[in-house]
């Protein structure tokens, strides 16, 4: 739908002005990584006694701890970094360990491994390209460690391993580095993508509460501002009758009695919302009515009318035995604009008909929307209501959540959301309610959280 697309593009446009990590988060595993590097220089060093550059290794992680001295005194600990910014900082977190490690033995030195760390952290919460970027620096970089770099620090005579064991090592290394970026990598995109797409989905659900909430303030509104509008048409109309038809306040108090029933007339429309009568019928004080659920299905689909396109309604009792009474359902957004998203993704694909049946027992209430359109492509049917899936081929820009976010709000009323194409041609989404379930759906002890 509409309000779904200007969600997500509104999420969208904001992400990359949200930075993803605290810089001071960056420090404090920094620090923690100085400290690490500082003390197995030191202990490798002065405990095992073996032979170390120590001072340019020990130059190296002093160059760390400046910086993380500069990135606390010049920028608040709590500033969000973008994307670019955090890929620099990794990239240097890569190199000053690979200065380190070619200090130390290249990659025969066991803590080489630490190189993946950069990667993972790019993969899980950075961009594609980002995390591209830090695997390729990694693979360079475990490419020329591999080639050149210092003796190991071992007992007389060193440590030499042999070739084809250090080519192992460099291949195990690049395999890693590829494994973590696409599969991590991957992972966390879909936890991203699912976790925008919830959002979109509760923006739109706050919109359509925030709509019912209006409604029924501006029918409770009229029907309060009712008695007291009747009580001045009649001052008014006393007036009138007693002033001289010929007389210079004869044409005001007219015009006073035109402008009252032109109040009395949009005070009107405004207490005829459904809200606000099935609000009075039952007493309640909740902003949603209950009503037959052919009519919530006709109220859903009343927005995405097209001229070209018949939209055709049937409703009835679906029992084998008895005609079934028709269920009462609550006025709820998740209904209203779940129903009202698969309709007009029926109507925007169909190519001159839909239809759509209501059919209901003792047991179920079940709406399905029909068109004789194209029907879903055969390859994303299995996926329909996954986030970011556009669910046909039509020209235009699709965000693909229009189906997640109808499938993900129907589903939080008890309903059972099906996808299919018809033999004939077409696409069908059937919408299954068990009927205590959506009859109860409303109250406060049924509206989930």
């Amino acid at each position: 739908m509409v309000e779904s697309g200007e969600a997500q593009k509104s999420i969208a446009e904001t992400r990359p002005l949200i930075g993803r990590v605290r810089l001071r988060t960056l420090i404090a595993v920094r620090w923690v990584a100085i400290a690490g590097q500082a003390a197995s220089l030191v202990t490798v060093d002065s405990v095992l006694g073996f032979e170390l550059p120590l001072g340019p290794a020990l130059a190296a992680v002093a160059v760390s701890a400046m910086l993380n001295l500069v990135l606390t005194f010049n920028w608040p600990a709590a500033l969000r970094l973008g994307n670019r910014e955090t890929t620099v900082l990794l990239a240097y977190d890569l190199l000053q360990l690979s200065v380190l490690l070619y200090l130390t033995g290249g990659l025969a030195n066991p803590f080489s491994v630490l190189m993946l760390a950069p990667v993972t952290v790019s993969a899980t919460i950075l961009s594609r390209r980002s995390t591209l970027v830090l695997c390729s620096l990694a693979i360079v970089a475990a490419s020329v460690l591999a080639v050149w770099h210092a003796e190991l620090p071992w007992h007389a005579g060193g440590l030499h391993l042999p070739p084809l064991y250090v080519g192992g090592l460099w291949t195990a290394f690049v395999l890693a580095a590829l494994f973590v970026a696409l599969y991590a990598g991957s992972v966390a995109e879909e936890a991203r993508q699912l976790s925008d797409a919830l959002a979109a989905t509760q923006m739109v659900l706050a919109r359509e509460q925030r709509l019912s909430a209006v409604g029924a303030l501006a029918a409770a509104a009229a029907h309060e501002l009712g008695t007291p509008l009747g009580t001045i048409a009649i001052v008014a109309r006393e007036i009138a009758r007693d002033l001289p038809k010929d007389g210079p306040l004869a044409e005001d108090a007219a015009l006073l009695l035109a402008q009252t029933a032109r109040c009395r007339d949009i005070l009107a429309r405004l207490a005829a919302r459904p809200e606000a009568e099935g609000a009075a019928e039952q007493g309640e004080a909740s902003p949603f009515s209950r009503l037959p659920i052919s009519g919530l299905v006709e109220a859903a689909a009343a927005p995405h009318h097209r001229p070209e396109i018949i939209l055709d309604f049937v409703a009835a009792s679906g029992g084998a035995t008895r005609s079934s009474p028709e269920p009462l359902v609550a006025r709820a957004p998740e209904i209203v604009h779940g129903l009202g998203n698969l309709i007009q993704n029926a109507v925007q694909f169909a190519r001159a008909r839909v239809q759509v049946r209501t059919i209901w027992d003792d047991e179920s209430v079940e709406v399905s929307v029909a068109d004789d359109g194209r029907g879903f492509a055969p390859p994303i049917l299995d996926r329909l209501g996954e986030p970011y899936l556009s669910t046909r081929n039509a020209e235009g820009e699709h965000m693909g959540l229009g189906v997640f976010i109808a499938t993900t709000l129907l589903e939080r009323t008890g309903a059972a959301v099906v996808f299919a194409n018809n033999p004939a041609g077409g696409a069908r989404a059937k919408v299954t309610w068990p009927r205590a379930r959506i009859e109860k759906f409303g109250s406060s002890l049924e509206r989930p959280i």
